[in-house]
C-alpha cells in the first residue's frame, strides 16, 4: 500500500498549483459569465493537462523552472482569450507590428503564447528523456526528439482548435494562414529551448567535472 501513498509536495510545487488554480477558477468563471462557450472549452482541456502533470510529478520530477514555465503558459493562453482589447481579446493583439497583413500580421500575442508555450513543452520532453535515457544525455538524439515531440504537440494543438472550431462554430481561432503561422511559432519555440536545453546540459557537466576535480 506504500506505493498509493498521496504523493507529499514540495512547498514550490504547491505554490505553482496554487497559482495554476486561481487563475484557472478565475478565468473559468469569466468565460461562463461572458458567455464563452470556445475557451470554456479550453479550460477544460487545461484542468486535464494540469492533472496530467500533478499525476506524473512523483516520477518525472520536474524542476521548478519547468512547473513555472507550464503556469506561465496556462496564465498566457487563459489571458489571450479573456482580456478584451478595443474590440477583440488579447490574442488577436499585435504587439510589434513587423507584418501587418490581415491574418498574416506578425508579430502577434498569440505569435509569442505559440513560441513560448511550445518551447516550454520541448522542454519538459527534454527532461522526460533525458531521466528515462540518461545515455542519450547532451547528445544531438536528445534535442532532436525533444524538438520533433515538441512540435508535434504543437500539432495536436492544432487539432484541439480545430475541434473548437467545429463545435462552435463562431470561434476567433483563425484560419489556414494563423495555422500556419502557428505552427512556424510553435517551431521556432521548440528549437530555441533545444538550445537553451543544451547550454544548460553543458553547465551542468563543466560543474560537475569541476566537482570531480
Amino acid at each position: 500500500m506504500q506505493g498509493l501513498a498521496p504523493m507529499k509536495l514540495k512547498r514550490a510545487e504547491l505554490v505553482v498549483l496554487i497559482f495554476t488554480v486561481a487563475y484557472i477558477v478565475t478565468f473559468g468563471i469569466v468565460f461562463l459569465a461572458a458567455g464563452n462557450s470556445e475557451f470554456v472549452w479550453y479550460v477544460i482541456t487545461l484542468v486535464i493537462f494540469l492533472g496530467l502533470v500533478a499525476a506524473t510529478q512523483r516520477v518525472a520530477r520536474f524542476p521548478a523552472f519547468i512547473l513555472w514555465g507550464l503556469a506561465v503558459w496556462g496564465l498566457a493562453h487563459m489571458a489571450g482569450g479573456g482580456v478584451r482589447v478595443g474590440d477583440g481579446v488579447l490574442y488577436s493583439l499585435v504587439v510589434v507590428p513587423l507584418a501587418n497583413a490581415g491574418e498574416l500580421a506578425i508579430l502577434k500575442y498569440d505569435q509569442i503564447v505559440h513560441f513560448y508555450g511550445f518551447g516550454v513543452a520541448t522542454l519538459v520532453l527534454w527532461h522526460v528523456l533525458r531521466r528515462n535515457f540518461p545515455d542519450l544525455d547532451g547528445t544531438k538524439t536528445i534535442y532532436a526528439f525533444a524538438v520533433l515531440g515538441g512540435m508535434g504537440l504543437g500539432a495536436l494543438n492544432e487539432l484541439i482548435e480545430f475541434t473548437a472550431v467545429l463545435a462552435f462554430p463562431n470561434t476567433n481561432v483563425g484560419g489556414y494562414f494563423n495555422t500556419a503561422l502557428d505552427l512556424v511559432f510553435n517551431t521556432l519555440g521548440a528549437l530555441t529551448a533545444a538550445v537553451l536545453a543544451s547550454l544548460m546540459t553543458s553547465t551542468e557537466h563543466k560543474a560537475a567535472d569541476r566537482k570531480i576535480s
